[in-house]
């Protein structure tokens, strides 16, 4: 006999997400699993990943939870940082280039990957929480960074925002900018581009 509560109280615990394998772990077999998806009490997300049916999980929580190495990047971290206003159409995240594409195929929820090579997605990593979950993105000096890399897919207006509103925050690290500009070898746009606003 399944005891629904058990299984609710599990999800709540886990930010609302679990795996098959944790529903496993509670004692469910694969027949309990579909009864419980027949009976609307969970959903599936993707292959593996299930929701309560009647839960509302944050999205960030439910990237942390199906690829939890990738960083939240670009607009997506403007917008955590108040650096922008526009909420971005779809969450950027960075993910390893040598990952496999398909899996980033969701219908929700809606993410936009960008590839990076492997050696880059360790440099300037923070953390926030969002319910006692771990969300991983790039702190706002590498973010800056790369919005000055990625000028060209930004529309201007958020660009100019996002540079204005960094150089007025008073968490920025100019040091570390320059740290991660060298190591992305940007050096001289960082100069010019972040050297007319200081001046």
């Amino acid at each position: 006999m399944m005891d629904i509560k058990i299984v609710k109280d599990a999800f709540v615990h886990q930010g609302g997400v679990l795996k098959t394998e944790d529903l496993r772990q509670l004692g469910l077999n694969s027949r309990q699993v579909k009864r419980l998806l027949e009976t609307s009490v969970i959903r599936k997300i993707k292959h593996g990943f299930y929701e309560l049916s009647d839960g509302m999980v944050a999205e960030e929580i439910l990237i942390s939870k199906l690829f939890p190495k990738v960083i939240i990047f670009l607009e997506s971290a403007l917008f955590h940082y108040d650096y922008t206003d526009r909420i971005p159409g779809a969450w950027q995240i960075a993910v390893d280039r040598d990952s496999e594409k398909k899996q980033y195929n969701l219908s929700f929820p809606s993410i936009q990957p960008f590839y990076q090579d492997r050696k880059y997605l360790d440099i300037g990593v923070s953390i926030y929480k969002v319910q006692d979950n771990e969300i991983r993105i790039f702190d706002r000096d590498r973010t800056i960074c790369d919005t000055l890399r990625y000028e060209k897919k930004l529309e201007k207006e958020v660009y100019t925002n996002a540079v204005r509103r960094y150089l007025n925050d008073p968490k920025k690290n100019l040091r570390k900018l320059f740290e991660y500009a060298y190591l992305f070898n940007i050096e001289r746009k960082v100069q010019s581009q972040i050297g007319k606003w200081i001046e």
